[in-house]
């Protein structure tokens, strides 16, 4: 279209005359359809390598992939927790960084080998168990991958980290090498978390805790000695038997038990009954007795614990016969004095099993019982030993009725009750646990010896980790409390395991002595070597003579034991930002710049990742922590499928598109649980609409503007259109303030307002006439063109890391360069105060005139707007500042007059006009026809069409 029309159109072709907007861009996304496409160009043109290719020499962004598990599809948590990923990589790379995301995955381990045995039996022999998880692995990381691309997340696909890769199975050997050489490892016997299902350890990492039904026991033990316990009460003697009572909710560990607790500062009472004497604490003997059923007592004596110690009392099945007439239980439990042992509940006393509670253990190696000493009847699978005095072969949980009844036939049982209350479990089989003693490899968190110890570290690892924490950011803030309190209280990590898919410890122990070998240091170089050629699997094959020889193989057996699996992935930063991705690393320092996962792992992947680098390096492996929460319903519950209230990513992907995923949890607060459902996703779809049409709008108004030639200058723009930049820089520098603290659920509302309010309730709405009717390269087009030109260049930059495709998509029509995430934020300006005062409030103004027009075209009395004019009384500042727009303010208002009275206050006067209406751009002037060429359409129409053409100024 010309600047001027030479013809007459008649009246139908009015709209033919009119700028009317044009672009390919679909009002319909049709995501579902397209996002595989899209896909599949960004990895067949190599996107990712592309925009690493434009950020070459700037400044790193490192985001270190937690790994997910390499067993079965992909849930909406996992969804999450990508996209999150992506979206900060991307609004990294658009701040201007070289924004590194190498995607990565935990590959060893228990579930893995679960779902062979499930399929292949358990009788698989160790190479076969490890090549038929290595192929499983490789088959869930090939299916993971294409679920995560789906979702629109960029990375380095084609090379991710595996913690099977052999490269990182060595390096993971040579980083316990180092932990050795720094002298944090030993082995020691204590009790750990023990799994029968998993036939393992487990790692605090991996206890949840859940309700759980057990039976209490008030248990009478037997003093042995009834002069030496009537003389530390200060008695004479004692004319009855007397009994120690302890309180317990695990009947199973009755029959180990070495030992009693006693606090060595609490008052113990001895209470006569007529069943006995009986030994609490003196807080306790009225719970005691109403416990027991015992109405009569007498309180003899009281003294205080530490008079107690040393004594010796029986075990309470110490007359109790086996069928082959053997007494397994004649044995003494002396009183050992503890500080664990309290008043709070039970009897103030407590039996000690040592193979199977961590105080227990520790006051019973602490009194010098020998690690040989302690009875440690309960097997791997769960079943006492097949010889143990008289519960051999049977099962832990079945039997406690059994020992319960055996200790009320032997007149030991004081009571018993059922209660529930919170029990250690198995986060993967969700299986109560239980603490059990085992030789096991550690890393010690405070001071002592550790094997082998080279380059002894300047501090303990407590305090190395917990100093780490404190140079650590953290999202949200509370994080780090959570994650230092869980530093200083946790025990010394066992890091080994019983299985046979992991990382080797390839140690070869003495037979006889049990000592490692004198060569531990240089064969741990060997195996990394061996490892780094062949994976485990070589190290697996490799026999006792082929490491150590003829000479010394006969004497020393091959350790069977893997690293666990939280080693495993807690060590991966010295991988994949070490070596094993050439690039991935700070020329400022090895952490990375953020760790992201959901706020459970302060127990795992961030816990085990700060030991490690602590033990390697002497300080955290991040400099940020970002934390989510789960997915959840509606209702808060969390999704799950025994529940079937889950969402599947797949699903949604095919019905809505993984935009709308990617929208709902960037509109999400992560910090907090993370709800859906489908009727929230249908909130998502609308708001998606809102910014897609909004963005049509925009690419469709600057189809015909090549900002070469009709760029205007800012200094000549109309007013209105300078003040919708300057607006948008002020929108700018909101939403990169929020990405830089990793915000997004602020830029979505920002957003959507932004293009509900802005543009589409302001700026567009008034922009229409000008654009539409004005001639097409008059300073007034351009002038609001040139500003829509930088707001879509600045809008596709804003919602790009989260409405990936879309931006991408859009980007493409408007003409921009091979990809939006090649880009950078757009340079807007600072925003102009002056300018932002003024124009909002006139559209206050413009808010309270238009309620006014409304409740006249709810009456009927007027149809659009353009049909209204108005007498507008303001105080005077208003007056000034309108005023100043001259005659387009009532383009502003957008009625066909407006007439301004100076006032007190603030009144609006609205009437119909009685002025014929504009075929052509619909407003109702008195100069409509004056033209009698052109008898239908206004004199500023024409003007537009034939003559020199309106002049704007402001509006």
């Amino acid at each position: 279209m010309s600047d001027t029309q030479n013809t007459s159109p008649a009246a139908a072709d009015y709209r033919s005359t009119l700028n009317l907007p044009d672009t390919p861009f679909p009002m319909r996304g049709d995501l579902p359809k397209r996002e595989p496409g899209w896909v599949k160009e960004w990895n067949d043109t190599g996107l990712y390598k592309r925009l690493r290719s434009a950020r070459q020499g700037a400044p790193k962004f490192i985001l270190h992939d937690g790994p997910p598990y390499a067993n079965g599809q992909i849930h909406m948590g996992h969804a999450v927790n990508k996209i999150l990923k992506d979206m900060i990589v991307k609004a990294r790379q658009l701040e201007g960084f070289d924004a590194l995301y190498v995607p990565g995955w935990d590959c060893h381990g228990l579930p893995i080998e679960n779902a062979i045995e499930k399929k292949h039996g358990r009788n698989l022999s160790r190479d076969d168990m490890q090549a038929k998880s290595r192929a499983y692995a490789t088959e869930q990381i090939a299916q993971q991958m294409a679920d995560f691309q789906r979702l629109g997340v960029l990375g380095e696909w084609d090379n991710p980290y595996k913690t099977m890769n052999f490269a990182n199975e060595a390096g993971e050997i040579r980083a316990f090498k180092r932990v050795i050489e720094r002298g944090f490892v030993y082995r020691g016997l204590k009790p750990v978390y023990w799994c029968f299902d998993c036939g393992s350890s487990l790692a605090e990492f991996e206890i949840e805790y859940q309700d759980k039904q057990s039976q209490t026991l008030d248990v009478a033990f037997k003093a042995h000695d009834k002069a030496q316990l009537a003389a530390a009460f200060g008695l004479p003697a004692l004319g009855k038997d007397a009994f120690a009572v302890i309180w317990t909710t695990t009947a199973w560990t009755i029959p180990a038990n070495q030992a009693l607790n006693l606090n060595p500062e609490l008052p113990y009472a001895l209470v006569d009954t007529e069943r006995g004497l009986f030994i609490v604490a003196a807080t306790l003997v009225e719970s005691c007795m109403k416990r027991w059923g015992m109405d009569s007592f007498t309180v003899l004596a009281t003294v205080a614990g530490e008079k107690l110690g040393g004594l010796e009392f029986q075990h309470p099945l110490y007359d109790v016969a086996s069928e082959d007439g053997s007494y397994g239980y004649q044995r003494l439990s002396p009183v050992y004095l503890a500080d664990y042992a309290t008043a709070s509940d039970g009897t103030g006393i407590v039996h000690s099993a040592p193979a199977y509670g961590v105080d227990d253990f520790n006051s019973c190696v602490a009194h010098g019982m020998k690690y040989d000493d302690i009875l440690n009847p309960v097997q791997g699978n769960g079943c006492y030993a097949p010889d143990f005095a008289l519960f051999g072969g049977q099962h832990i949980w079945k039997a406690c009725p059994v020992i319960i009844e055996t200790l009320r036939t032997a007149n030991r049982l004081m009571a018993t009750e059922t209660i529930t209350h919170s029990y250690p479990h198995c986060w993967r089989h969700k299986t109560p646990v239980i603490y059990r003693a085992a030789a096991q490899w550690f890393i010690r968190m405070d001071e002592g010896e550790g094997v082998f110890t080279t380059d002894k570290a300047p501090e303990t690892l407590r305090q190395t980790a917990l100093k780490a924490i404190e140079h650590t950011g953290f999202y949200p803030e509370n994080g780090k409390a959570r994650l230092k309190d869980m530093i200083a209280n946790r025990p010394d990590w066992c890091i080994s395991r019983q299985r046979s898919w992991g990382v080797p410890i390839p140690f070869f122990l003495h037979k006889d002595s049990g000592e490692l070998h004198p060569r531990t240091m240089e064969i741990l170089d060997q195996a990394a070597n061996i490892v780094e050629q062949g994976g485990i699997e070589a190290w697996s094959r490799v026999s006792v003579e082929d490491i150590l020889g003829a000479q010394d193989a006969p004497h020393y057996t091959k350790s069977t034991d893997i690293l666990e699996v939280w080693f495993d992935s807690g060590s991966t930063f010295s991988h994949v930002l070490r070596g094993t991705h050439p690039g991935v690393h700070h020329d400022s320092g090895p952490e990375a710049d953020l760790y992201l996962e959901g706020h459970d792992q302060h127990r795992g992947w961030f816990h085990s990742s700060l030991l490690l680098a602590s033990a390697l390096e002497g300080r955290a492996p991040y400099r940020g922590l970002l934390t989510h929460g789960f997915t959840v319903d509606s209702q808060g519950r969390k999704m799950s499928k025994s529940l079937g209230n889950g969402i599947d990513p797949q699903d949604i992907n095919k019905k809505l598109g993984a935009e709308i995923i990617r929208l709902w949890v960037a509109a999400s607060d992560y910090s907090g649980d993370i709800a859906g459902d489908d009727k929230i996703l249908a909130r998502v779809v609308d708001a998606y609409r809102r910014i897609r049409n909004t963005l049509r709008f925009l690419l469709a108004n600057v189809s015909d503007f090549d900002p070469a030639q009709d760029a205007v200058p800012f200094d000549q723009l109309l007013e209105i259109d300078r003040y919708a930049l300057t607006r948008a820089a002020q929108l700018q520098d909101d939403i990169l303030a929020h990405y830089k603290v990793y915000e997004f659920h602020p830029v979505v509302a920002k957003l959507q307002l932004y293009c509900s309010e802005d543009l589409g309730g302001f700026y567009l709405d008034v922009l229409k006439d000008r654009l539409y009717t004005t001639a097409p390269k008059s300073l007034a087009r351009r002038s609001a063109q040139t500003a829509l030109h930088q707001i879509t260049h600045a809008m596709l930059r804003w919602m790009a890391p989260f409405l990936s495709f879309t931006a991408e998509e859009a980007w493409k029509i408007f003409g921009g360069s091979e990809s939006i995430f090649v880009e950078k934020f757009q340079a807007l300006g600072q925003p102009d105060d002056g300018l932002l005062a003024k124009w909002e409030r006139i559209r206050a103004i413009r808010d309270v005139v238009n309620k006014d027009i409304e409740a006249l075209r709810a009456a009927g009395q007027v149809g659009a707007s353009l049909q209204a004019n108005v007498v507008l009384t303001v105080p005077p500042e208003d007056y000034a500042l309108l005023s100043s727009l001259g005659d387009d303010l009532k383009f502003v208002f957008i009625v066909s007059t407006i007439n301004l009275v100076a006032g007190s206050a603030l009144h609006t006067g609205v009437t119909a006009s009685s002025d014929a209406k504009c075929e052509r751009c619909w407003h109702y002037r008195g100069d409509v026809g004056q033209d009698a060429a052109h008898p239908t359409i206004c004199g500023r129409c024409t003007s537009n069409l034939h003559g020199s053409g309106e002049a704007r100024t402001h509006a």
